[in-house]
């Protein structure tokens, strides 16, 4: 059987936010179940018709690596109640034809979505808010389970990085979900 192949998207650019950390720890509890690649976007420009065909090289890279991909596992913050603007910025991006003859490359991908915050939130309302999103663009979403991990601080080591306690046996939970909902819509 061939490997199945997952592009976690984080939806904060810093190099050492608490989703990439929880997207890193996702890719542990994977292990050699599938292929896991994190997915750089840090170079993509905002969407401007006025550079939309040809797309800049970020933008044709980042639409290859998302094609290729079985399914997409986003990670994300809450920043006010919502998603941050990078990630609509990139979901914008990838939900525009590639060309008059290829559409949107997010259409049908299987997607599951997680977060964690410092704050109380767990990232719930940012979720629900994606979930609209992805929906429209004709992801095929895993809506349970759903991740969404409050007060980060609390899972954190001395250093500051993340050490998932509470959090981990539901982070492994949804990980064999999502290989179990993404195999069967092979």
């Amino acid at each position: 059987m061939e490997k199945l192949k997952i592009i976690a998207i984080v939806g904060s650019l810093r190099k050492d936010s608490y989703n990439r950390q929880l997207a890193l720890t996702a890719q542990k509890l994977v292990g050699d179940q599938a292929e896991f690649q994190l997915l750089d976007f840090t170079n993509v420009p905002l969407l401007n018709q006025d550079i939309e065909f040809p797309a800049p090289e970020a933008v044709k890279r980042v639409r290859v690596e998302v094609k290729a991909a079985d399914g997409i596992w986003f990670f994300t913050p809450e920043y006010n109640h919502f998603f941050p603007g990078v990630l609509k910025n990139l979901l914008d991006w990838l939900s525009r034809p590639v060309s008059d003859s290829e559409p949107q490359v997010l259409a049908g991908k299987p997607a599951a979505i997680s977060g964690i915050t410092p704050g109380m939130s767990g990232t719930g309302l940012a979720q629900d808010h994606l979930v609209t999103l992805i929906s429209f663009l004709n992801m095929d979403v895993m809506n349970v389970p759903r991740l969404t991990i409050p007060n980060a601080l609390q899972q954190v080591n001395k250093d500051g990085k993340l050490e998932l306690t509470a959090s981990l046996s539901y982070l492994d939970k949804q990980v064999q979900s999502f290989l179990k909902f993404i195999r069967s819509r092979k």
